[in-house]
């Protein structure tokens, strides 16, 4: 919160109310902020979600905590819920309301011929909007972002600076693409010519459905023909590469340095941890679970969880990594057997 910014106060029981939490201690005790732990004073809430910070939750100094239904905390303020996650959302939103944009088109923009503009909408300076493209109502462009040729943003979609979409590209309703991410750049295509790398003219575009969100330094490439589809309610953080004609299903989620090579197939609700990747052309079923850099190279079906490189059934990957830091030891007794069964059948012994 901004110096001078008035903080917003409001008690246990109201906070409690508004995530269906049960309030143990005092509830008309005063909140104004949310805090770590180790930085939490009065007048603060915090939180615990895992039984480990028990200990460290006892040691703050925190006026109130949002704690699961389950876990105990003598003596102190408490909200309980089943989903302390949900909760903290739903508290910080309220507490630390995002600040109104303002409504206004800079003259330090250039809109090309044809740009349509509904309403509320907010261009800052240095954004360039290309011909015939189409821009939603509420839609904000922070400044140094550039918007090519017949490209749609629908409503209330969020575009922070320095963010470049490229032409044809169809971006839907509360879509937020945060700093420096390049939507719709070229495929990577090349076929071998005489010894020389001719380009495949990438001719298709990327859609992206509605409440995507697209992390800093992200890219998105366009599709060779048709289209690289990003499904409705994914959330990609930042430097995850998607390549050209990727179909992600809807409330995927990609974490930070995922690459997905081309034409491979997401399901829904599909989770890749940080540094996981696939080959091209495979079909990750809905539900998978892919552990961090863990690397899919053939077709996985829907519900598995998945581990290693190639990826392979997690519990499966546990007990081959597990036994990995034994295998000297595994190498020395089996070279011990060797030579048991070597001088079993009368011959010298072996030199070891």
């Amino acid at each position: 919160m901004s110096e001078g910014e008035e903080k917003r106060r409001v008690t246990l029981e109201e906070l409690a109310r508004l995530v269906g939490g049960e309030v143990s201690g005092d509830k008309s005790y005063i909140i104004y902020e949310v805090k770590p732990l180790a930085e939490a004073g009065e007048g603060s809430l915090s939180f615990i979600a895992n039984e480990r910070y028990l200990p460290e939750a006892e040691r703050s100094k925190a006026g109130a905590f949002i704690i699961r239904r389950e876990f105990s905390l003598r003596g102190r303020n408490l909200i309980r819920v089943d989903n302390p996650h949900l909760a903290l959302a739903k508290i910080l939103n309220f507490l630390y309301p995002k600040k109104a944009e303002r409504r206004e088109i800079s003259p330090l923009a250039h809109l090309d011929e044809g740009v349509s503009i509904g309403e509320g909408v907010s261009i800052y300076p240095f954004v360039y909007v290309g011909r015939n493209s189409w821009l939603g109502d509420r839609v904000v462009l922070h400044p140094g972002v550039i918007v090519g040729d017949d490209v749609e943003i629908g409503d209330d979609s969020v575009i922070y600076p320095l963010v470049s979409i490229y032409p044809g590209t169809k971006i839907g309703a509360r879509v937020i693409i945060h700093s420096g991410a390049v939507i719709g750049a070229d495929g990577f295509g090349y076929v071998k010519e005489g010894g020389k790398n001719v380009k495949i003219p990438q001719v298709g575009r990327v859609v992206i459905e509605d409440d995507v969100e697209i992390g800093a330094n992200s890219c998105i490439d366009r599709a060779t023909l048709g289209e690289t589809r990003i499904g409705r309610g994914v959330k990609i953080d930042n430097l995850v590469q998607v390549a050209h004609n990727v179909v992600i299903g809807e409330n995927s989620i990609l974490v930070g340095q995922v690459g997905i090579s081309g034409s491979s197939r997401i399901g829904k609700d599909v989770l890749f941890a940080g540094q996981s990747a696939t080959v091209d052309h495979v079909e990750v079923g809905d539900g998978v679970r892919i552990a961090g850099r863990g690397v899919v190279t053939k077709d996985i079906p829907p519900g598995s969880s998945i581990a290693g490189f190639p990826a392979r059934d997690h519990r499966e990957w546990l007990r081959a990594a597990a036994l990995f830091s034994r295998l000297p030891e595994l190498f020395q007794r089996l070279k011990r057997l060797e030579r048991i069964a070597y001088e079993n059948k009368g011959y010298p012994p072996k030199k070891k």
